[in-house]
């Protein structure tokens, strides 16, 4: 790449920063309490907390890491595409009015109306904190790629200068910032998107079907990239894998959050309505860019290195289509997007992991609720700093990995974790805090022992010949002993605990549907 293209990149990037700094600024004096580090005070409307969504969900494993697969694979990428979109009804349907209704500032506050508050506590911030680690490190990586490729910076120096970054948004701007900074960088995504994606149909005079036989022309699997089975090639996985995009979208602590941020439960369906409609265009975009990429990449020698690779990767592919198709000032402009698309995420990311360790873990689990409002505050931008630290370390140590394989993990374990406690606690009068906490426990035990011993960690990161549990994605497995886990752990249960929390479920159901009741929760 050209010294101008690096000025001009590194112009908007610097724009970008400026401008969310200020945000940041602005935020920070109306940091008065944990209502509005939380839950920016509940004052984002339904159109707003939508986009917010939008920004938070369209993350770099959605634009780098999407296009990047269907880039290498072609058809199978659109799996990841629309596995990601399906999760959305759920939500819509059964989860985000009765969550607004139930909760105040995390996705444990609603499992505890009913059930006990410690246990119950604890397995939901390590649910929390281990999809949080996975999601936070395919953010880490593609950041420290970007800048890399970009300005020919050190992939370290560059993953430290993105954890930085987004520790001072988190920890001065709390959930205002981060709203704000999401809102801005779904904009520039969308149309940076949208860009791209015009470019590539125009040089085909809008012709999908044009497109798609100059890439089939082009790659090497010729045909095989319009066919299914490149990617997931057994049921299993495909099965696995589409569970965890389907259910981890409910389980997700940092899009959860985010219901905590409007006023009612009506302007929480309308920030699904309009959240679905952004990222389903979104998706659309980025399969026609993954094929742009083959079309308008593969055959050009200044974007690939020595070994007839793509120069930084398969996750580069929207990168270097933005330079081929609109030079330097292209290319500034979709690397300045991708790199805010990155630091909003890790914002949600952090500020998800800092609240199940505040306001969990310390307020809730060690003081019992009983506990001083600023110094909570105090230990969320303490457990911000350390988030970010973490995340830095972990990005520099799984810098070889596709981003959206991280982020399909992140789901396996939203999924067997987070979803079957939130789901049961508000449908299923019979869960009690036994069956939750043992059967959570397994569901969350299992996908992370499963993801440590399947190919992804065993073989490409841990460097063994071969892979002690054979499939990529464990979620078919995870979901299946963490409901099981909880129905058995619960019907079983007959202690006078278990009549209490089942006999609180029909007002915890009154609540939920109506919004009417008392605040407090009715745990023990």
């Amino acid at each position: 790449m050209e010294g101008d293209t690096n000025l001009v990149a590194i112009s908007m990037f610097a724009l970008f920063v400026i401008l969310t700094l200020g945000i940041t600024y602005w935020s920070a004096k109306k940091m008065t309490g944990t209502k509005n580090f939380y839950s920016a005070g509940g004052n984002i409307t339904g159109f707003q907390n939508g986009l917010a969504i939008a920004g938070d969900y369209m993350s770099a494993a959605s634009f780098l890491g999407i296009s990047g697969l269907v880039f290498a694979a072609g058809f199978d990428g659109l799996i990841y595409s629309i596995g990601f979109l399906v999760g959305w009804p759920i939500i819509l349907l059964l989860i985000a009015e009765p969550l607004r209704n139930l909760g105040k500032y995390t996705f444990s506050d609603v499992a505890c109306y009913r059930l006990r508050q410690k246990p119950t506590r604890i397995l939901a911030a390590c649910g929390t904190l281990a999809t949080v680690a996975l999601y936070l490190i395919a953010q880490m990586v593609g950041s420290g790629k970007l800048i890399q490729v970009l300005f020919g910076l050190d992939y370290m120096y560059a993953v430290i200068i993105v954890g930085t970054l987004m520790m001072i948004y988190v920890t001065f701007g709390g959930m205002i910032a981060t709203t704000w900074v999401q809102i801005i960088k779904a904009c520039l995504l969308l149309f940076g998107a949208t860009l791209l994606a015009f470019l590539v149909l125009y040089n085909f005079n809008f012709s999908i079907e044009g497109l798609f036989g100059a890439a089939v022309d082009i790659h090497a699997k010729g045909g095989e990239i319009m066919a299914p089975g490149g990617l997931v090639s057994d049921p299993i996985s495909a099965i696995s894998l589409g569970l965890a995009l389907m259910f981890g979208t409910a389980g997700l602590p940092h899009i959860l959050m985010r219901f905590f941020t409007v006023p009612d439960a009506k302007e929480a369906h309308k920030s699904v309505f309009y959240a679905t409609g952004f990222i389903g265009y979104f998706y659309i975009l980025t399969f026609i860019i993954g094929f742009g990429a083959i079309a308008f990449l593969l055959a050009n020698p200044d974007f690939l290195d020595e070994s007839g690779k793509l120069i930084g990767g398969n996750n580069m592919a929207a990168i270097q289509l933005s330079e081929a198709l609109g030079g330097d000032l292209m290319l500034g402009f979709i690397s300045a997007v991708a790199f805010a698309t990155i630091l909003a995420v890790v914002s949600g990311l952090t500020l998800a992991g800092a609240s199940a360790i505040s306001h969990d873990l310390y307020a809730n689990v060690f003081h019992g609720g009983a506990h001083d409002e600023k110094k909570e505050l105090q230990i969320s931008r303490i457990s911000t700093i350390g988030l970010g630290i973490a995340a830095i370390i972990l990005g520099i140590i799984f810098e070889k990995q596709n981003v959206a394989f991280m982020v399909g993990l992140a789901f396996a374990i939203a999924a067997s974790a987070n979803f079957p406690i939130l789901f049961l606690s508000m449908y299923w009068k019979k869960l009690t805090t036994r069956g939750a906490v043992i059967g959570g426990s397994l569901g969350l035990l299992t996908a992370v022992v499963l993801v440590i011993l399947g190919p992804i960690v065993w073989v490409d990161v841990l460097g063994n010949a071969e892979a002690i549990f054979p499939y990529k994605y464990p979620a078919l497995f995870s979901m299946t002993v963490a409901f099981i886990g909880i129905w058995l752990f619960s019907v079983t249960d007959t202690s006078d605990d278990a009549i209490r929390e089942q006999t609180a479920f029909e007002n915890q159901y009154f609540r939920a549907q109506t919004g009417v009741g008392s605040e407090k929760s009715v745990s023990h």
